[in-house]
């Protein structure tokens, strides 16, 4: 597993996470291809962003039942129990990350339920709020994911994202909500500061 040491993260006072190094680019730390890369390893502009967004807006979240999909390293989840959501779980494909989540959240002293698996509906079912993070970064993923999001808009669900401009965000369903300037990473990045939007769902 990726060397990781808990640290503070940038825009972010209130939430420690367990963090590579500074340094560390995605493919780094003995990354191989039957497994994913550790994405949960680094706090990423769009959990960041969303993640602020929802500490400096708590009434998004308050005493709601919220999911967290593809929660990487559970940044959004644990502001989202932070902001006193009734019930927050942190949904992620990779058991690296389910780990992940469950370390940082005790770390916060946040109550999230770590659940293993795909988006997909039965993950959802319960949802008040629906938060993403930086989940765009594929065509394959982000069709799913706006199909899953989409329907779950039309059904009531708040549905919120948040996204550094990747490329295949489905901005003619979005509508903007609040934006940031989040500090990140040149080894991930290519620059220091990145602008990040966060989105609601609309359809």
């Amino acid at each position: 597993m990726t060397a990781t040491r808990l640290t503070e993260v940038p825009l972010l006072p209130e939430i420690r996470l367990y963090q590579a190094a500074e340094q560390a680019g995605l493919f780094d730390s003995g990354y191989s291809s039957d497994r994913p890369p550790p994405f949960w390893a680094f706090a990423w502009p769009g959990g960041v962003a969303l993640a602020r967004h929802l500490l400096d807006r708590p009434e998004t979240v308050r005493g709601r039942r919220v999911v967290d999909l593809g929660s990487g390293s559970g940044v959004v989840a644990i502001a989202a129990f932070l902001a006193q959501a009734q019930g927050v779980r942190a949904v992620d494909a990779d058991p690296a990350a389910v780990t992940a989540i469950e370390r940082n959240a005790d770390a916060n002293g946040a109550q999230v339920e770590a659940v293993l698996g795909e988006a997909d509906p039965v993950r959802i079912a319960d949802a008040e709020v629906i938060l993403v993070g930086d989940a765009f970064y594929t065509a394959a993923v982000a069709a799913a994911m706006t199909k899953l999001l989409s329907a779950a808009a039309r059904r009531g669900v708040e549905v919120l994202v948040g996204d550094p401009g990747r490329g295949f965000l489905p901005r003619h369903l979005l509508g903007e909500v609040a934006r940031y300037d989040v500090p990140v990473r040149p080894a991930l990045e290519d620059t220091k500061v990145k602008p990040t939007t966060v989105w609601r769902f609309t359809v």
